[in-house]
């Protein structure tokens, strides 16, 4: 049965990932394959999803959630460049796969779920959200030291790319890096508006 496949099939899997997704799309950070090596993503989905663990696009989860494409966490910790000693906060889309990774970097990882984010506690230096958002809330925007480094998806008009940022002198302020499929996070829609 292909849920029953060896682990030596999924490590293959994995390295062909990292030589025909990640590399070729230019991470080449040894720190961050290696990470992406030690993590396996087929722990990270249902049992009826695990034969798609390593395709370059989200898997679906439950209730509406998704591992995003491995390129997105590839690129995504290229660009934030973890630390031992950074204080992360993951808010997680649901499978745990992203928490897992930072942890590989030797930080100190604090995880809270996308829907629960606004009731984090604590301070810290890198902010990981493990999807696409309209806006990043206050309340979790408080939670960030000055100068702490910001990972996420972006969501404009329909359109999800990759941003990094920073928290500066109490504002958060992100770039936009590039574009590329990443699952939404409905918890962090922007409020509607009336405009005319």
């Amino acid at each position: 049965m292909v849920n029953d496949r060896p682990a030596d099939s999924f490590a293959a899997a994995r390295r062909a990932m990292i030589d025909s997704q990640l590399r070729v799309s230019g991470v080449n950070e040894e720190v961050v394959l290696n990470a992406v090596n030690a993590v396996a993503r087929e722990a990270h989905v249902p049992a009826d999803a695990k034969a798609h663990a390593y395709i370059d696009r989200a898997v679906p989860l439950a209730d509406g959630r998704f591992l995003a494409a491995p390129l997105f966490y590839g690129r995504l910790l290229t660009e934030v460049a973890p630390k031992s000693d950074d204080t992360v906060l993951v808010v997680d889309g649901g499978s745990g796969y992203l928490p897992a990774l930072a942890r590989r970097f030797g930080a100190s990882v604090d995880v809270v779920d996308a829907a629960a984010a606004g009731t984090a506690t604590g301070t810290y230096t890198l902010l990981l959200i493990d999807g696409a958002v309209e806006e990043i809330p206050a309340a979790l925007a408080d939670r960030l030291a000055d100068n702490a480094r910001i990972g996420t998806g972006l969501v404009e008009r329909g359109v999800t790319r990759l941003a990094v940022g920073t928290k500066t002198a109490g504002e958060v302020a992100l770039l936009t890096v590039v574009e590329m499929g990443i699952p939404v996070l409905p918890a962090f829609a922007k409020a509607k508006g009336w405009s005319f």
